[in-house]
């Protein structure tokens, strides 16, 4: 059962691009009840992708191979391959003549570009023959090698359709393999690590993980059994487990982000929500339009960026601004009012504040946020200085102010702070 991936482009070594692709195939087959041992990426270069490929077939019971499939001169994967394996490149028929109806279709030239990607070792299985991208497999020494683009959505068409299938087929049964994701939100990667230890003793066979995915940080929880029904007890015990020690800091379990939980939620409640921004300048009002459906609760929102505009669009008080500062929590009470007045809401959400790298001081250095929420009954405003880059400060107000929307609906104390 044990597999391995190897990734090939100059593009990833260097630091270019994200490969996104092993991160995708491992994810799969994990999930399927498969174990990868290896994930190699190496540049396009013979001695580095033959080793490579020498090594996963001594190693594995089957390969995924990503890249170099193309038609351009770095797309080598073809021609390593056959030199690795002791195979020569053989033209392809059904390849050829896709080809060609190609060129034939698009009235042109077949070039020795084109022409090359007719070219597969010996011994090769095309994938997808009939379809937009094609791959191929082999067998070398007992050993399934798959080879796919290495564009991702090509790469994972393939994956599933192709190669996942046939994987799975090998094996008469497969342990059962089931894993939780937990978003969290307010806690940083040392008070993680101190709040895991409370779970040593209790976690038996089941695998954690914690990673960062600023400005949200992932724990994950797995486990692999035989038995689907027990799996999943043993996963809803630890998972209240996980709840009980990390409570509201947990926002979304899986697929759910911070902006679809904030669209549910307000769904659930039939409220409206408008928006005030200042240093966000639209942030907050793109995040919550990434859900469909956000019209029906989401209002409006206003980027009041200048003093001025403060004053024109919200009627914040010209004199609030000159004591106090466009910064500061008089302020953003005033913008979370006159928002919540003038797309008549039932919430109304405000956030100004410094993002740098310039414009900071000694009482307001850059990251100084002041978030503000009206509703109804009251209007709350907090002070938060948050670290890094600009558009970290600006991933993080957003974060945070559409944190306070969860946990004001939730009845949680949102005005803790982080």
């Amino acid at each position: 059962m044990y597999g391995e991936i190897i990734t090939i482009g100059n593009e990833l070594v260097d630091g270019r691009v994200l490969d996104q692709n092993s991160w995708y195939a491992a994810g799969r087959l994990t999930a399927s009840g498969l174990c990868v041992n290896r994930i190699t990426s190496v540049g396009d270069n013979y001695k580095t992708v033959s080793a490579a490929l020498k090594k996963a077939v001594e190693e594995s019971h089957f390969v995924i191979i990503t890249g170099g499939l193309g038609s351009t001169d770095d797309d080598i994967t073809n021609e390593i391959v056959a030199g690795a394996l002791n195979r020569p490149l053989c033209r392809d028929r059904q390849m050829f003549e896709k080809i060609m109806n190609y060129v034939i279709e698009k009235k042109i030239e077949i070039t020795p570009s084109l022409e090359k990607m007719t070219w597969v070792p010996e011994g090769s299985i095309m994938l997808n023959i009939e379809g937009a991208m094609c791959g191929f497999s082999l067998v070398e020494k007992g050993v399934h090698l798959y080879f796919l683009p290495g564009v991702p959505d090509q790469m994972r068409y393939l994956m599933e359709r192709f190669v996942l299938p046939e994987i799975i087929g090998f094996y008469d049964t497969l342990p059962v393999m089931r894993q939780r994701i937990f978003k969290l939100y307010g806690l940083n990667e040392p008070e993680l690590a101190e709040i895991f230890t409370k779970l040593k003793g209790k976690m038996g066979e089941i695998i954690t993980g914690y990673y960062p995915r600023f400005p949200e940080n992932h724990i994950t929880i797995s486990l692999r059994g035989e038995d689907e029904s027990a799996v999943i007890k043993k996963l809803d015990r630890f998972e209240t487990e996980i709840r009980d020690l990390f409570g509201a800091c947990i926002f979304a379990a899986g697929a759910e982000t911070m902006e679809s939980v904030v669209g549910s939620k307000l769904t659930e409640k039939k409220m409206t929500l408008s928006l005030a921004e200042s240093c966000t300048a639209g942030l907050i009002s793109h995040t919550l339009t990434n859900v469909p459906g956000s019209s029906s609760y989401f209002q409006g929102g206003v980027v009041v960026y200048s003093n001025q505009s403060k004053i024109d669009l919200l009627h914040v008080d010209s004199e609030t601004i000159e004591i106090e500062g466009a910064v500061s929590n008089s302020t953003v009470r005033e913008m979370a009012f006159g928002a919540r007045e003038r797309f008549k809401t039932d919430l109304g959400l405000a956030v100004t504040g410094i993002a740098g790298p310039d414009g900071g001081s000694r009482t307001k250095p850059v990251g100084t946020v002041h978030i503000g929420l009206a509703t109804k009954d009251d209007i709350f405003s907090k002070k938060y200085i948050f670290r890094g880059t600009r558009e970290q400060v600006k991933q993080n107000t957003s974060m945070m102010a559409l944190d306070w929307i969860r946990r004001y609906i939730n009845g949680d104390p949102f005005l803790s702070g982080v």
